[in-house]
């Protein structure tokens, strides 16, 4: 089959592998017929995620048709189109046993990661029996995908971990797809006014359209708009979803006193904490890998219709052109690009590799 290889830092090719095959009980094989490109996939790509050895499909998010199961799997049968979720819990450990399966001692976050991913034509999927859901026949594809990672990890990592409560003042950091999501499920919990920063003004203009009242560019002095519609005092919760050092030393300044800092990006550098001046603040910072234990909850708001998602998606690409998605997906100021789906529909990208 073919799959996106990672070949170390800067470097990854669309080339043939073995075929995927059940190596536990507990395991799936799927066709793969929608995947996405994620922004941690670019920090992998980047050397900033150093456990991912050169040789390892990436891709962690999909869905896709269920071609064999496990001696262990009874709930899935060939032909079953199901959503992959990026974590992978065991269900036994005692991580799992509190439902934080991105800790799981077995599993957690694997697929792309520790194992070979699903930006393949065919991938195994362990532990299936909980990381697998079956999805409802009139849900499309690309709206399914974005609950395998941007959907949970948006809601769990900042919102419920940022402790977001009815009339808060939340601000989010990085306008990408993740940013995008957090808007969308922290109105959930009713905010006061949600404000959005970014660099990019089709990320600010796509931030208005999730719901932010208010958007900055990082050159506008987002301090200064920030406490001038909080009596000076910041925001209740300021949500980090881009992993640079200087992101997060900003959100650091925009939470009051008594705020909550909740760090979604994936850093790969060290980031300044200053202590000196929030010691004394009482300002709760939180970090975290995404355990989609809130999945089939979110499932059923898209599904019904109360979760629109469907306005993060911008570009689509097939399978052959996976090096022009990439390229898209990485340079967003030039193409817009926030989510961007990959689907079957071809071979490899021209010359069997993307560029270098």
């Amino acid at each position: 089959m073919k799959a996106l290889v990672y070949e170390g830092p800067g470097k990854q090719a669309w080339t043939s592998v073995p075929d995927p095959g059940i190596a536990d009980p507990r395991d799936v094989i799927i066709q793969v017929t929608t995947a996405a490109i994620c922004g941690t996939d670019l920090h992998i790509l980047a050397g900033d995620v150093p456990e991912v050895d050169p040789g390892r499909v990436l891709g962690h998010e999909a869905v896709g048709i269920v071609v064999e199961t496990g001696s262990d799997i009874d709930d899935l049968v060939p032909g079953d189109r199901v959503l992959v979720s990026c974590i992978s819990g065991c269900g036994r450990c005692a991580y799992c046993r509190k439902a934080r399966y991105g800790q799981c001692r077995r599993g957690g976050w694997l697929l792309g990661h520790m194992i070979d991913g699903v930006q393949a034509e065919f991938a195994r999927v362990p532990f299936a029996d909980l990381s697998v859901h079956r999805l409802p026949s009139h849900l499309s594809d690309e709206l399914a995908v974005l609950l395998a990672d941007v959907l949970p990890t948006a809601y769990e990592v900042g919102v419920l971990n940022g402790n977001v409560r009815p009339a808060d003042t939340v601000v989010v950091v990085g306008c990408g797809p993740i940013g995008l999501a957090v808007i969308l499920t922290a109105r959930l919990l009713s905010p006061a006014r949600i404000i959005a920063i970014d660099q990019a003004e089709p990320r600010l203009e796509a931030a208005k359209r999730a719901g932010a009242e208010i958007t900055i560019k990082p050159d506008e002095d987002p301090l200064e708009v920030v406490r001038a519609v909080t009596d000076g005092l910041g925001a209740d919760v300021v949500i980090e979803a881009v992993g640079a050092p200087e992101t997060f030393e900003l959100c650091t300044r925009l939470v009051r006193p008594c705020g909550r800092l909740s760090v979604i990006g994936v850093h790969g550098k060290p980031a300044p904490l200053h202590l000196e001046d929030l010691w004394s603040r009482d300002v709760t910072i939180t970090t975290g890998l995404v355990d989609t234990y809130s999945t089939p909850t979110l499932l059923q708001l898209v599904d019904e219709g109360r979760l629109d998602v469907g306005g993060l998606i911008t570009h689509r690409f097939t399978f052959a052109g996976i090096g022009d998605a990439y390229r898209s997906f990485a340079d967003p100021v030039s193409s817009g690009a926030l989510k961007v789906m990959l689907t079957r529909g071809g071979g490899a990208a021209p010359g069997g590799e993307l560029d270098r």
